[in-house]
């Protein structure tokens, strides 16, 4: 009986049980990592107390916004998985990078990226399977919607980074000389480099909160100890803005030689305002040519749709007429 019942199942019900079996243990294992009930029942109780005897001034403090938490859940949910969806030393150097770029500083970043890649690798697959399982059965079109939807899926994250540390980038270069010519202000009324950062990281969290976090960082780094060569190196590494790397090269041996630093800041900012409105102006250029689609397209067949039509309805009336 069981083995008539097994005979008369179909290959393509076993393998969409298959592929749901696959995709329910993959997320439960997620979710437990996340939530924390791997932990043994002991420890959990310990974290809950821990929770419960913290001072109540200190609320505000520990409380973390959404964004916080939810990249602890992740970073919790990827420490498991460290070892199987790291790369090597090189990939993983030049992701952190783009990382930076893109504004997530966190060690566990890297990390956190390739298990979020992993997990929209999973739904395209899944969502690739349930289409072609519906749409064509269990055939060769499924096999091509599956691997569709597993490799659209892998992709989105790594488009969704490139165009995320491409915008910020372009408003790191748009607001770099407002913040120069605020340090020159600083720099000329007397006040030091370090000084200069501050002020300039404080000011600009009003216009340009991308600098004002870049400067902000650097002038954490000068507070704690490292040399005003590595603050400045690293400050063009983390923005990956050409401009910015150039400026700190320019401090560096301004810094080093004694030559004056107001001056260099000046160069360096006239510098970038010509540059900002020749790219201004190269898309002015441009829009001429970009606007014949839209044009030819939309707005001519509606002025010919306005001119020539009463002129056609009369010729139709008057052919009728005759």
């Amino acid at each position: 009986m069981i083995l008539l019942l097994a005979l008369s199942i179909s290959p393509i019900l076993i393998t969409a049980a298959a592929i749901f079996l696959l995709v329910f243990g993959g997320v439960w294992f997620v979710l437990a990592r996340v939530s924390g009930e791997d932990k043994p029942r002991a420890e959990a109780r310990l974290d809950m107390m821990r929770k419960r005897r913290r001072p109540t001034g200190r609320m505000d403090e520990v409380q973390q916004t959404k964004n916080d938490a939810l990249t602890a859940y992740l970073e919790k949910a990827a420490t498991p998985l460290a070892d199987k969806i790291s790369g090597n030393e090189k990939e993983m150097g030049d992701l952190r990078e783009k990382l930076m770029n893109a504004g997530f500083r966190r060690e566990a970043a890297p990390l956190v990226f390739k298990t979020i890649q992993l997990g929209t690798a999973a739904f395209g697959l899944f969502v690739g399977s349930t289409y072609g399982f519906f749409a064509n059965g269990f055939s060769q079109d499924m096999i091509i919607k599956v691997g569709g939807g597993l490799v659209i899926g892998f992709m989105i994250p790594k488009f969704a980074l490139d165009f995320m540390a491409k915008k910020r980038k372009e408003k790191i270069f748009l607001g770099l000389p407002d913040a120069l010519d605020l340090m020159v202000v600083c720099v000329e009324a007397g006040l030091g480099m370090d000084q200069a950062l501050r002020k300039v990281a404080d000011e600009m969290q009003k216009s340009h909160k991308e600098i004002g976090e870049e400067f902000g960082i650097a002038n954490k780094q000068l507070q704690l100890g490292r040399t005003r060569s590595e603050v400045l190196q690293a400050l063009g590494f983390r923005s990956g803005v050409d401009d910015l790397k150039q400026l700190a090269s320019i401090l560096i041996q301004a810094d080093k030689f004694g030559s004056s630093v107001a001056s260099a800041l000046r160069v360096q900012s006239d510098a970038m305002r010509t540059r900002r409105r020749q790219i201004a102006e190269e898309k002015a250029a441009k829009t001429a040519v970009k606007m014949i689609f839209p044009l030819v397209l939309f707005i001519f067949p509606g002025i010919f749709v306005v001119l020539v039509g009463p002129a056609g309805i009369s010729m139709y009336r008057n052919l009728l007429s005759q």
